[in-house]
């Protein structure tokens, strides 16, 4: 198979830890110097306590290396002792992957059945299904599978509406579960950081822009403090920045804060998007007319 033809996907893992460097260079370093893996960066939040990797690769390289990260990880963090302000139930908390090029969403769904299959396998880490691999439509909520945290869902994981998909009706004593998940398109992390420090009207706003509660089908949201700024958030993931672009929910999230009196001071992309989603809030908000993307001069570098 020609380089060009080779096939590649996108992992976004996350896990609970974000303060210590020194554990936090360790679990990264097992995606570091892998041929056929590439590192794009990785985004320690010590408010969240909690680091969002990206990297891409292929397919069985990259599905090896994630497997090691999530052992590093459950060595390495012990939930009964962390505390940060993102909602978790894992050590290693979340793996979701996506097809990038040359690769069906049919064979993404399949290398996360394996990747789960394996990490339980390997270091006894029960395993949640969600997106395009969850078990029931409740599942592909990741609000209901982390609903009451680490903490309450060990409480609760023996029933069968709560157990793991893979492994025991029970949570590991120090490393949780981990959420193995595969979609058609990456999704795009974003924070709009409000200008108060009143949790409640991020939390109120947050209800508003997700879709379980009547917002966004798209999204996924939460309302989070960041203790360093001394501000609030509205925290989404956003699966689908075609369907539901950045520039809507932002208008959303501007008209409910100013019901409260309160200004949007700032917006943070965490990790990569695609350049589509910015030249569509270029579009918007500039009013630009029949705009096109060979105007953009990087798109012009493809192909030399």
């Amino acid at each position: 198979m020609e380089a060009s033809e080779s096939k590649f996907i996108h992992a976004v893992p996350n896990f609970s830890e974000g303060r210590r460097t020194e554990v936090i260079e360790a679990i990264v370093g097992e995606l570091r110097d892998i041929e056929g893996v590439k590192l794009i960066d990785y985004y320690p939040d010590p408010d969240f306590n909690r680091t969002v990797v990206e990297v891409i690769g292929k397919p069985e390289t990259l599905k090896e290396a994630l497997i090691n990260m999530a052992g590093k990880a459950s060595e390495l963090i012990n939930l009964q002792e962390q505390r940060g302000s993102h909602p978790r139930i894992g050590a290693q908390d979340t793996i979701p992957i996506f097809p990038l090029a040359n690769i069906s969403l049919e064979e993404c769904i399949a290398i996360a059945e394996e990747i789960g299959e394996e990490i339980f396998k390997r270091y006894q880490v029960p395993i949640y299904f969600s997106g395009e691999n969850a078990r029931n439509e409740e599942r592909k909520s990741l609000d209901f599978i982390r609903k009451g945290q680490f903490e309450g869902l060990k409480e609760v994981a023996h029933l069968p509406e709560r157990a793991p998909d893979v492994g025991p009706a029970a949570l590991h004593d120090t490393a949780g579960a981990t959420i193995v998940s595969s979609a058609m398109t990456g999704l795009v992390a974003v924070n709009v950081v409000l200008g108060t420090s009143d949790l409640n009207i991020a939390k109120s706003i947050a209800r508003a822009v997700r879709g379980p509660s009547g917002g966004f089908s798209t999204i996924r949201s939460i309302g989070l403090y960041f203790e360093q700024r001394g501000q609030v958030a509205v925290s989404m993931n956003m699966f689908d920045t075609n369907k539901t672009p950045i520039y809507r929910v932002f208008q959303l999230i501007e008209a409910e804060a100013n019901r409260y009196g309160v200004q949007i001071v700032g917006t943070q992309i965490i990790g990569t998007l695609p350049q589509e989603a910015l030249v569509s809030c270029a579009e918007h908000f500039l009013k630009l007319e029949n705009f096109n993307r060979d105007q953009i001069i990087e798109n012009h570098l493809v192909g030399l």
